[in-house]
């Protein structure tokens, strides 16, 4: 958990309960104290606490329970309008990036109501929750991007150079278990078990999966050419390694899928390593997997964020509809000797 050394021991104390208590990641944990530092900046700012200082610089290293019992609902909601306005205002008043932003708004809201909750029920230092009415924004749900059969057989045909059969086996992974790339870089050879494969998801959280003739082929192609890694303690046992011998990382990660799909004649601004994971939610999906079962296989929390899947078959009828050779079909209007 990265934070500010001017940062207040109250956040850093409810970072360590997320992380410990609650089995937040670090991602998560970093991702709260930057949505906080952003409030608390906010606030001194309206108030006057800050003036001719640029708002990244504004310290909170002085924000302590006293000044925090004096936020009300009202602060809250004010911030939120303030980060919709300064998104919409950096992306030149473009609507078209309103989902991301109400996702963005979203979790902010959970930052704020996870930490005052922790303040009022566990940490007892709050007597009233002022933002325990604070409510999430709707989130505009877009259709997964996903390829086709014909396009992942593709991606998978385009593999070459001297990493091919490591790369490979990344591809079958994520096309067929449906894997975060967090997951796939924290995978160990430890966790390969004949058929069966050990994730570390979210909240470290485990799950087991299956892994089917494809991948338990790409994983035994793959070992003999693995990489020894160095003898340090994040990098021993990985099954992935790069080729200075560390456990491979996610940007490596998300540049060879790049690489192959522009290889496989795929559009690389379209899709990346995360859109394979939509492409095996939906090749599954679409092929009798039920909506319970993908969950378990995605490692999702909520069945509700594996459930936009449900929508494909959705949009296929409504594409099957549109190419329709008579879908543009309008009536010519008939003469008026026609109409007597």
């Amino acid at each position: 958990m990265k934070t500010d050394s001017q940062s207040p021991q109250i956040i850093h104390d409810f970072l360590a309960y997320l992380y410990t208590v609650k089995g937040k990641s670090h991602g998560t944990a970093h991702e709260y104290y930057l949505d906080l530092r952003m409030f608390f900046r906010f606030i001194k700012q309206q108030r006057g606490l800050a003036d001719d200082i640029p708002f990244d610089d504004i310290p909170i290293s002085d924000v302590d329970i006293e000044f925090i019992r004096t936020i009300t609902l009202s602060d809250a909601y004010a911030f939120l309008m303030y980060t919709a306005q300064d998104r919409l205002k950096h992306n030149n008043s473009d609507h078209s990036d309103i989902g991301l932003l109400s996702t963005s708004r979203a979790r902010k809201v959970s930052a704020l109501r996870s930490f005052f909750k922790y303040l009022t029920d566990k940490a007892h230092l709050l007597s009233n929750n002022p933002l325990q009415n604070l409510e999430y924004p709707s989130v505009r749900r877009a259709l997964p991007k996903y390829l086709t059969v014909d396009e992942s057989i593709a991606l998978l045909e385009s593999v070459d150079g001297p990493y091919k059969e490591r790369d490979y086996c990344i591809l079958m992974l994520f096309l067929n278990c449906g894997l975060r790339v967090s997951e796939l870089c924290g995978l160990n050879v430890s966790d390969i078990k004949e058929n069966q494969m050990r994730v570390l998801g979210k909240g470290n959280k485990e799950r087991m999966l299956y892994l089917n003739e494809a991948c338990v082929d790409a994983i035994n192609a793959y070992l003999p050419h693995r990489i020894k890694p160095n003898e340090n303690s994040d990098s021993v046992g990985a099954l992935f390694v790069s080729q200075k011998k560390n456990r491979i990382r996610k940007t490596t990660v998300e540049h060879l899928v790049k690489k192959y799909i522009t290889q496989a004649g795929l559009d690389a601004s379209k899709f990346s390593a995360h859109k394979l994971r939509h492409t095996a939610a939906t090749l599954m999906y679409k092929n009798g997997v039920d909506i319970r079962t993908l969950q378990d296989v995605l490692g999702h929390e909520n069945v509700n964020t594996t459930m936009i899947y449900t929508h494909i078959n959705d949009a296929n009828m409504q594409d099957a509809a549109n190419k329709n050779p008579l879908s543009s079909y309008k009536q010519t209007a008939r003469s008026s000797e026609e109409d007597h």
